[in-house]
């Protein structure tokens, strides 16, 4: 009978601790909303982001911490000694203490870069300085990123090294244009201002375009070309689709307005005999 109770005890346990798991979630999303408005964030995909982050991040937290509590109920309710099991628990912890290190750092450098809001869920962030990608998921040990080709990588928290961030509060299109040298110079300018301005106004891309691509200056004589540096702001992760069709209208431009964009090009002299 003492064990047809003990088994329903424990049962109990862990229909409470499914309970209090259900409720936690709904308590944990409507916290961290409330903590996300508090904040001023430029727009509302910069509040996402940033939920979606802190979600990432508690969630599993919470789950770990009532499953822990749930663990040590039902172990007292089958009547297993908790304090020579902690007790030896210390000392292995010690030993494993020692062995993962590196684990602590980890964990340390995911409270940093989440209190400090480096980069968010949906954020594309280059790490290191050589693995870049969207980031698809963020834990207290490692950073999981999308790149291109589709590939995930998996980035400890403690390797981060030099975080870029690409797409906090705005990003911008900076291209450099190459131009013939014989080419018209106000001419090029008037063409480029044209095309960021209309580009600007469209339905399509005024909500992401902030300001539009303007020429900027004459950046370098290459060459080969002369080096137009042309500039605008976009809402953050626009920036490659806005380069892209910018790039697409100023090549039909200058096509037809006969201005060339240079390729590299080697005289050849051919020695007299």
């Amino acid at each position: 009978m003492a064990d047809l109770s003990t088994a329903a005890s424990i049962l109990l346990v862990i229909l409470g601790a499914i309970v209090v798991q259900v409720i936690a979630r709904e308590s944990v999303a409507s916290l961290v909303r409330r903590v996300v408005l508090r904040n001023k964030y430029t727009s509302k995909v910069e509040e996402k982001k940033r939920e979606d982050t802190l979600l990432h991040v508690f969630r599993p937290l919470n789950r770990i911490v009532i499953w822990v509590i749930a663990v040590i109920v039902a172990l007292s309710l089958l009547g297993v000694n908790l304090a020579a099991l902690i007790t030896g628990a210390g000392a292995a912890g010690l030993v494993f203490g020692i062995i993962a290190q590196s684990a602590f750092k980890d964990y340390i450098a995911g409270v940093y870069l989440i209190l400090e809001n480096q980069y968010r869920v949906g954020d594309v962030v280059m790490l290191a300085g050589t693995t870049s990608g969207m980031v698809e998921d963020i834990t207290i040990r490692v950073t999981k990123l999308r790149d291109l080709d589709g590939n995930l990588h998996y980035v400890r928290n403690g390797d981060a090294g030099v975080i870029t961030n690409m797409t906090t509060e705005y990003s911008n299109v900076n291209l450099n244009i190459g131009i013939g040298y014989g080419d018209d110079i106000d001419l090029v300018e008037k063409l480029i201002n044209e095309v960021g301005l209309a580009m600007a106004k469209e339905a399509n891309w005024q909500e992401v375009i902030t300001e539009p691509i303007q020429f900027l200056r004459v950046d370098d004589f290459a060459e080969s070309s002369v080096t137009i540096k042309v500039l605008g702001k976009v809402q953050p992760i626009h920036q490659w689709e806005v380069a892209g069709e910018f790039r697409r209208r100023i090549k039909k431009v200058f096509d037809k307005n006969g201005i060339d964009i240079p390729v590299p090009q080697v005289v050849i002299h051919q020695a007299k005999k």
